[in-house]
């Protein structure tokens, strides 16, 4: 799971819906080895076979847009160092979904953090298979355009950070995609909209980054905060069929409150400038922004979306939450306004797969409100931020 991505780029938000519902098949696991989903043995030296644990499980995930989905996942997850608990625990994790809607997601991703996490690299490798939905492009895209379209994929992505000072790091970014095929209507919105990247097409970009980090764990942070800046050119000198620029901008705190009670407030913005093609334009909805909502349900080059989650220990290992959000889209910075906005609200439950590394369970039900409303179950690995 990449836990400093929020999921700029839908390739990723797609191929990343899952590694999740392992509750059942955890279940007998857990009450035998409560804390063993992730265990870390102590070592005096560096990577050795103690160091590190590895699962192969059978997963089921839930999301609006695949429906009920069943496969196989391996984790693995290991520190260089025990010893080093300034370091927080490195993570890989390889999948591959089939959803009740006909859709094949194969992916590798994770996180290694590098002793005294001087060094971070994320990185992911996906292939998708996916019958999708398109509303057209826009913030006011109504209910009755909808249309369905296939998308067939490869992906890869790599970011590695250097630490430059505590709590703050300086990255490289690299990112690839290869649309494969689309099937879609023929004169549809994909040909009334001329909406760039209808035919087969590759991108391939390179771009920086600038992160603040002080939170106290990545899977689910009780204190601190985390600030990040991503630039991002993708250009013919590269290999790109077009040539734009993303920029994203993802900054979020946590406070500590009442008897380990957490609120957590993100505010995420993302904005493309030059000819973007149609699997990276920013795409609302999904399972960690604006929930509720059909991820791509309103598709334009920008949006920004504010949304705040209260989280509850109750007791063992359950836990509740209540969340709301509110944001725009659009073409342009100044459709970022007052106008057409979309809500979102809802809760969910909370189970502990995990004590000591805080990694959690999550069944949330989310409703999505402005000019239509929708609603829709997710069931996950991880917070939604």
């Amino acid at each position: 799971m990449l836990t400093s991505k929020f999921g700029f780029c839908q390739a990723r938000k797609y191929s990343l819906t899952a590694f999740l519902g392992l509750l059942l098949s955890l279940s007998s696991h857990l009450v035998a080895q409560p804390d063993s989903l992730i265990t870390l043995h102590k070592a005096t030296s560096s990577l050795t076979p103690k160091t590190r644990n590895i699962l192969i499980l059978p997963l089921i995930a839930r999301s609006i847009e695949t429906d009920w989905s069943a496969g196989v996942a391996g984790s693995f997850t290991f520190r260089f160092n025990p010893a080093d608990t300034l370091t927080r625990t490195s993570n890989a994790q390889v999948l591959a979904l089939y959803s009740l809607r006909k859709q094949f997601i194969a992916a590798i991703n994770g996180a290694t953090y590098f002793p005294g996490e001087q060094f971070i690299l994320n990185y992911q490798i996906s292939y998708s298979y996916f019958p999708d939905k398109f509303w057209g492009l826009g913030k006011a895209a109504p209910d009755q355009n909808e249309e369905s379209y296939t998308f067939r994929q490869y992906y890869l992505y790599g970011h590695l950070q250097r630490k430059v000072r505590n709590r703050v790091f300086v990255g490289f970014q690299y990112e690839y995609q290869r649309l494969l095929g689309i099937d879609y209507q023929a004169g549809g919105l994909f040909d009334q909209q001329q909406v760039a990247g209808r035919d087969p097409y590759h991108i391939s970009g390179a771009g920086v980054s600038l992160t603040y980090d002080s939170r106290t764990n990545a899977f689910a942070p009780n204190q601190g905060g985390f600030y990040q800046i991503l630039a991002i050119q993708f250009t013919p000198i590269l290999g790109s069929q077009f040539q734009y620029t993303s920029y994203t901008l993802d900054a979020r705190r946590y406070w500590r409150l009442y008897r380990q009670q957490v609120l957590a407030v993100q505010a995420f913005g993302q904005f493309g400038a030059g000819d973007v093609p149609l699997r990276s334009l920013s795409s609302f909805g999904g399972s960690s922004s604006m929930r509720g909502f059909y991820d791509g349900r309103y598709r334009s080059r920008d949006q920004i979306v504010v949304q705040a989650e209260y989280r509850i220990p109750l007791f063992w290992r359950i836990g509740a939450v209540g969340f709301a959000g509110v944001g725009n889209n659009g073409d342009r910075l100044t459709d970022l306004n007052l106008h057409d906005l979309k809500y979102s609200v809802g809760g969910g439950l909370r189970v502990a797969l995990n004590r000591k590394e805080r990694l959690n369970l999550r069944v949330d039900y989310g409703w999505g409100l402005g000019q239509s409303v929708s609603n829709g179950l997710y069931f996950q690995l991880g917070e939604a931020f």
